[in-house]
């Protein structure tokens, strides 16, 4: 029933900056916790970043000071800032709901970090 589709991904060098987003099919954004995940190859997803419907929002030590969570719950759209970025931030980017079981993921927007 609900559909996440996020955008915004691509190849950039060290240092560089991307936005993403993630719109939703329904008004989720204003009734539940959601937030940001990575996977990087080989590895498992991660949540890096989430936000409440009031503001309140929570970074894993890897991104924080780095990347910035933001929505707007009107438009059903969330966005991840991402500055100074690192080769280690290379990984496919998903969006979700946290604390509630995930809906059905997207197919995630890839983030390249090299020289």
């Amino acid at each position: 029933q609900v559909q996440l589709v996020e955008s915004g991904g691509g190849l950039v060098q060290p240092g560089g900056s991307l936005r993403l987003s993630c719109a939703a099919s329904g008004s989720i954004f204003s009734r539940y916790v959601m937030g940001w995940y990575r996977q990087a190859p080989g590895k498992q997803r991660e949540l890096i970043a989430h936000s409440s419907s009031g503001g309140s929002t929570y970074y894993a030590d890897s991104v924080k000071g780095r990347f910035t969570i933001s929505r707007d719950n009107a438009k059903n759209t969330m966005y991840l800032q991402m500055n100074s970025l690192k080769p280690e931030d290379t990984a496919v980017y998903y969006c979700n709901r946290v604390y509630f079981a995930p809906f059905d993921w997207g197919q995630g927007t890839q983030v390249t970090v090299s020289s």
